[in-house]
């Protein structure tokens, strides 16, 4: 099976620029309920996955060569404990589970301003062509390195 990547957009609310996400945890907790009305708490996503799992794409050269194209971006080492973290969560036990020749990880991307009408004054937001210029440059970077991720306490090699 050749290899690909799996990189799914989602959407964080109250923020000014791209998070490529680092580790998805074995754990949801909802502080409100999501569109079905449940608000699962201290359940795992996974109940025989592992703690955690660390993303596979480059996350680290994804947000610099983000940021070097002039696109807010940055790592982040937590999507949540609910639907983000959630997706994050089950697309790589999947590829660990049943493609481990398969890179995967998770970006949250702001809104886009039409997004922002009705919200608070103030409510971060980013222009489509921009998020769609970081993905792309998500896809191409990953492309690009096609190392897979060695991680040793922590340590990226």
């Amino acid at each position: 099976m050749a290899e690909t990547a799996s990189i799914l957009p989602g959407k964080r609310s109250g923020v000014f620029r791209i998070s490529v996400e680092k580790v998805a945890i074995n754990y949801r907790y909802a502080s409100i309920p999501d569109n079905l009305g449940a608000s699962p708490r201290e359940t795992p996503v996974c109940s025989d996955g592992p703690a955690a799992y660390f993303a596979t794409i480059p996350v680290e050269k994804i947000a610099e060569a983000m940021r070097a194209e002039g696109i807010p971006a940055a790592v982040s080492y937590s999507a949540g404990t609910y639907v983000c973290n959630d997706t994050f969560y089950s697309l790589m036990h999947m590829i660990a589970n049943r493609y481990p020749g398969i890179r995967g990880g998770f970006i949250h991307v702001p809104y886009i301003p039409e997004q922002v009408v009705d919200k608070p004054a103030g409510t971060p937001s980013m222009a489509l062509s921009m998020i769609r210029a970081a993905l792309e440059t998500a896809i191409r970077v990953t492309a690009e390195h096609t190392g897979t991720a060695v991680y040793n306490s922590g340590a990226v090699y």
